[in-house]
């Protein structure tokens, strides 16, 4: 027979035992809501990483593929002949300087742009009258389009050693000190397009209308007026508003450079125009996955390399970063 006071002693007990083992319960269903918690955020996190790298190696496939498709077969004899000239085939046609393709691979639908990248200015290459024609070609007034070309060609000139006779007139990196700049011209080629904000004196809003026709990739001065925007044939010295006109309706005609090459032979056009890409090519690249979901990138290669079938100049992606390029692009397969 249990006495009065053992009862209350062990019904006491078992209440602290009962809050004991609800507060164990509610811990571990904390841990156990921190654990899901952290599950989903990690099986998120890999869905991520695993969609960029599939979207990577789509690009990559996009790639390759291009450059497979702007490869000249080679011909026989030696490439460059003793005179140093360049041996050319007659019956092997040059490689395109444009084109658009589509594939499916694995569960997404992949469509391709690709453009010689010669059909834009090249700022390292360019003579400064080209530039100062673009810039007035773009609503600048003629007098300061000029002294936008001559802070191009002054941010990659190499300085000239200093002498009794050097000016602020003639010396940028005095005129960048005057400016109140921190930083002196480069005084070596564009690395990147996005660099031309440094460049003194140039207006945000014209570097912004200037980009999608300027390239630092190209390494040519001489335009591809195959492919090139009528923005950018306006600025050649010596085209005509009817030539211009005439070159348009070529283009539309589908007109091979040969025709072409005779329509500007009759002009001084000689180192500025030419009917032939280059090595460089500006490829844009759209991906559409089954569930819906879009990639995009722009990526800048150069081909003919002894080495390999292309090298990677420059890469962005997302579609913000695809530039308006000549002509319609491909439309996703569906």
């Amino acid at each position: 027979m249990r006495l009065p006071h053992d009862a209350s002693r062990q019904t006491a007990a078992d209440g602290f035992i009962l809050v004991a083992v609800l507060w164990i319960i509610a811990a571990l269903a904390t841990l156990a809501s921190i654990f899901s918690f952290y599950l989903a955020n990690t099986a998120v996190s890999l869905s991520v990483n695993d969609n960029s790298i599939q979207s990577e190696a789509l690009v990559y496939a996009s790639l390759e593929l291009t450059a497979y498709q702007v490869s000249t077969p080679k011909s026989d004899g030696p490439p460059v002949l003793a005179d140093g000239s360049r041996r050319v085939d007659p019956n092997i046609p040059p490689p395109p300087t444009r084109g658009d393709f589509s594939f499916r691979l694995g569960r997404a639908n992949v469509a391709v742009n690709f453009i010689s990248e010669a059909a834009r200015i090249d700022l390292n290459a360019a003579s400064p009258q080209l530039v100062a024609n673009f810039f007035v070609g773009l609503g600048a007034q003629p007098q300061q389009a000029q002294e936008y070309a001559d802070r191009i060609d002054g941010w990659i000139t190499t300085p000239r050693p200093a002498s009794r006779f050097a000016t602020a007139e003639n010396n940028e990196e005095t005129l960048y000190r005057a400016a109140g700049r921190s930083y002196s011209p480069r005084g070596a080629p564009f690395a990147h397009i996005d660099e031309l904000s440094l460049v003194l004196g140039l207006p945000a809003a014209l570097i912004e209308r200037a980009k999608p026709f300027l390239t630092v990739y190209s390494g040519k001065g001489q335009i591809d007026v195959l492919d090139a925007a009528p923005e950018v044939i306006a600025a050649i010295p010596g085209v005509t508003p009817n030539l211009l006109s005439n070159l348009a309706e070529a283009r539309r005609a589908g007109a091979d450079p040969q025709v072409m090459q005779r329509l500007l032979g009759a002009l001084p056009l000689q180192g500025v125009v030419s009917v032939e890409g280059g090595d460089a090519y500006r490829v844009q690249v759209r991906v559409r996955y089954d569930n819906g979901r879009q990639d995009a990138s722009e990526v800048v290669i150069v081909t003919g390399l002894a080495d390999k079938p292309y090298r990677v100049l420059w890469w962005r992606d997302g579609f913000d970063a695809l530039s308006t390029l000549p002509g319609q692009p491909a439309p996703l397969p569906r």
